[in-house]
């Protein structure tokens, strides 16, 4: 008889769960990479366009992003939830596409106040002091742009069902799809090629609409021809409510999106703070952020691969299998960002050079303090990595408002917190903010391993 999975014990059980969680990660790190390219295809082609152009855009989609990382927190709950029942086996197929049902309609239900405010982009600048015309170039933006987050969210709604099912390669090769579109889409848009008019600013909105409306379209195809996935006919009765499930979505995805937008703020907090210090700290800063932001997809892959294993188990009823899922994803993010620490301690010059010309005159202060932050980054990296798949592994578990608690009392209270005294009222200027930013995540961190370890005692666990 051939073994299955809660047969194996010892090495080899967390050798089989080592697999299954790299299998299931790597699409889902590069699926994150390929999301990244995309927004960065679009602001290198609005630099093209004008440097007004880009900073009026850029405005306006920081307005867009709080609302879709809000948004995108809620419907994360989809995944552990559809997680879960494929692990119960029992009523599987019909629990699966009814969550995913209520999940897209909960997305339709937060994006229309949301859509409300978007449509005001550019008297919300206005109103908070930005540059008049500069507001109106957001605003024109946003006004094509808003269209393009309904479809986004029904795309990462069909991710997570296909990572439930760890199949998350075709949410891969989709978003390697829609990177290319994107990119066409905004060269025909922005500047008229292709015998298509220039739209200028909103040929940028457009395109983000057709690139997420194509990418929502591909996977959509996917799960209904694919064998694997079309047996569990998404689709299928679509106008049927239930709203216990809905209601369950919510009081488990609302936390999430709480916790997503407070932790995608602080960094911009954390920006302003810069601000107030001198342009060299904001240019450090900024260098600094995006060597963190690149490997932090690698973790965060294994935070969303951690709550799709630790889900499964928990489904299954699997005590041992949560217990090795979550494990497995901790020691491979932590261990990964512990070897990038390594990296940034030892060759910051190198990464430095990558970004800005360190030996030219007007940079000298700006490569300076880049090293200097990214001494402190190098801590950072390994809370960060420690938190981000910590949540990941109690999402698994069902487990979101204390997480998201602990996310209130670590990013503001003591990452904004310690950061803006330290670099004001002790002088520490940028550095303080950096030392701000690892304590905070380093306590966030800190609970939620601690949480997890105490999973059983505090009644996490689901009855064997």
């Amino acid at each position: 008889m051939t073994r299955t999975v809660q047969t194996l014990t010892g090495p080899a059980a967390w050798r089989h769960e080592t697999g299954a969680t790299l299998r299931l990660a790597w699409p889902l790190i590069l699926s994150n990479l390929t999301m990244a390219l995309i927004g960065a295809t679009d602001v290198l082609m609005l630099g093209w366009l004008g440097a007004r152009e880009l900073a009026g855009a850029t405005l306006g989609f920081n307005l867009a992003m709080s609302c879709a990382i809000f948004c995108m927190g809620l419907i994360t709950a989809s995944a552990p939830m559809m997680a879960s029942e494929i692990g119960r086996m029992a009523h599987s197929v019909r629990d699966v596409r009814r969550t995913f049902r209520q999940a897209i309609w909960a997305a339709v239900s937060v994006i229309v106040p949301f859509w409300f405010l978007l449509w005001n982009t550019e008297q919300i600048l206005v109103s908070f002091g930005q540059q008049p015309d500069l507001a109106r170039i957001a605003g024109t933006y946003i006004s094509a742009y808003m269209w393009s987050v309904l479809p986004f969210l029904g795309f990462i709604i069909l991710r997570n069902f296909v990572s439930a099912l760890e199949q998350p390669v075709w949410a891969l090769v989709v978003s390697v799809i829609g990177v290319l579109a994107n990119a066409l889409f905004n060269y025909a848009l922005i500047f008229g090629n292709f015998g298509v008019p220039a739209f200028g600013v909103a040929g940028a909105g457009i395109g983000s609409v057709m690139t997420n409306v194509l990418m929502f379209a591909s996977m959509a195809l996917v799960v209904m021809l694919h064998p694997r996935f079309r047996r569990y006919r998404l689709f299928g009765r679509f106008w049927r409510s239930d709203w216990q499930r809905f209601r369950a979505l919510w009081k488990l995805g609302l936390p999430i999106g709480i916790t997503m937008g407070l932790e995608g703020s602080v960094f911009g907090i954390a920006a302003l703070l810069m601000g107030l210090i001198n342009a060299e700290s904001v240019a450090a800063h900024a260098i600094a952020l995006q060597l963190a932001s690149l490997t932090f997809m690698v973790p965060m892959g294994l935070g969303q691969a951690a709550t799709v294993r630790v889900g499964i188990q928990y489904g299954r009823r699997d005590h041992p299998g949560i217990a090795r899922a979550g494990w497995v994803s901790f020691v491979l993010g932590t261990g990964f960002m512990a070897a990038m620490a390594l990296v940034l301690l030892l060759a910051p010059e190198f990464l430095i050079g990558l970004f800005i010309d360190a030996d030219a005159p007007g940079n000298a202060k700006v490569a300076t303090l880049a090293v200097s932050f990214l001494a402190i980054a190098a801590i950072f990296q390994i809370v960060d990595g420690a938190q981000v798949v910590g949540a990941g592994m109690l999402r698994g578990l069902h487990d979101t408002t204390v997480p998201m608690i602990f996310a209130l009392m670590g990013y503001w209270f003591i990452g904004i917190g310690v950061g803006a005294g330290l670099a004001f009222w002790q002088g520490w200027e940028g550095v303080g903010v950096w030392v701000g930013l690892a304590s905070g995540l380093g306590i966030v961190a800190v609970l939620m391993l601690a949480r997890w370890s105490m999973r059983a005692r505090l009644g996490l666990l689901p009855n064997p």
